[in-house]
């Protein structure tokens, strides 16, 4: 079955998944959230710069693919070694679980929902946190994810378990034919130590259980184990590249939080003393008079 012809599809897919994640995760209209988040873009400074360095290291990843190409020596690769510590481990799973269903939605799942879970949990913590910690909390974080893996998809490359091994099929390409020349240019060959599928699945489902919103905890947890199981099911990452997405992943999620707190307190801190600086008491003194 057929379920993506090109990017557009994709696009459009990942726009009703979005809409329809934002009404179930913060059981609110999702233009109403919308609304929102580009009002905190336009008059909130702290928090156009966190979204601006969202998107800054996003597209370091697209540099990151052409320095790759263009410098980098691409004879030297460590998908043998993976393969020689870990055996048949991809193979088999796959062998054993292959079905066209499985195939479809675990597809739709890599495609679709792992980049709407990004797009939804900022628009829900935006919504949701009046302190904005949250928000802050998955910038710094997948920030993390992408500034320590970068250097490994430069200079450690590990390729796709099925460009390496022949006993491996890539089934992505059951549901999306034109998977290399449409979406491969958002995600190298042999950029698979750490898997980052594996890390921000890991670190949206751990700041959704600290975020308090136990409908999208549940939610953002069963996608994670769906995500974990569809890079070995697809034929895609080693099992070392889960292994070490999960440590980025947890390490990420941890010093996110701890980044946002901090990011919180600076700034009550400097609220205070502006508030209590003699230029604010004098504009407060003569407004009451």
């Amino acid at each position: 079955m057929v379920l993506f012809d090109n990017m557009t599809t994709v696009a459009i897919y990942t726009t009703l998944t979005v809409i329809v994640l934002l009404w179930y995760g913060a059981r609110t209209n999702p233009f109403r959230i919308g609304g929102l988040f580009v009002k905190e873009l336009t008059t909130s400074r702290s928090f156009l710069l966190h979204f601006a360095g969202l998107l800054a290291i996003l597209f370091c990843n697209k540099i990151e693919l052409k320095i790759e190409n263009a410098y980098i020596d691409n004879s030297v690769n460590f998908a043998g070694l993976f393969q020689s510590i870990e055996g048949n481990f991809v193979s088999n799973l796959q062998h054993t679980f292959e079905n066209p269903i499985l195939t479809t939605v675990l597809s739709f799942i890599y495609v679709v929902v792992f980049q709407s879970l990004m797009i939804t949990s900022i628009g829900i913590y935006t919504y949701q946190d009046k302190t904005k910690r949250m928000f802050y909390a998955i910038c710094y974080a997948i920030m993390i994810n992408y500034f320590i893996a970068i250097p490994f998809f430069l200079f450690f490359p590990v390729d796709e378990v099925w460009y390496h091994d022949p006993t491996v099929r890539f089934l992505m390409l059951d549901v999306f034919p034109n998977f290399e020349t449409e979406y491969r240019a958002l995600s190298g060959l042999n950029n698979c130590f750490p898997s980052l599928h594996t890390s921000i699945s890991v670190t949206i489902a751990v700041l959704a259980i600290r975020s308090g919103n136990k409908r999208w905890a549940w939610f953002c947890s069963i996608i994670c184990l769906c995500v974990l199981f569809s890079i070995f099911y697809l034929g895609i990452h080693w099992l070392i590249d889960m292994c070490g997405g999960l440590v980025l992943g947890l390490f990420a999620s941890t010093v996110g939080l701890k980044l946002s707190s901090t990011t919180i307190r600076f700034r009550t801190k400097r609220r205070a003393i502006v508030a209590t600086s003699p230029s604010s008491r004098s504009l407060v003194h003569e407004e009451a008079n």
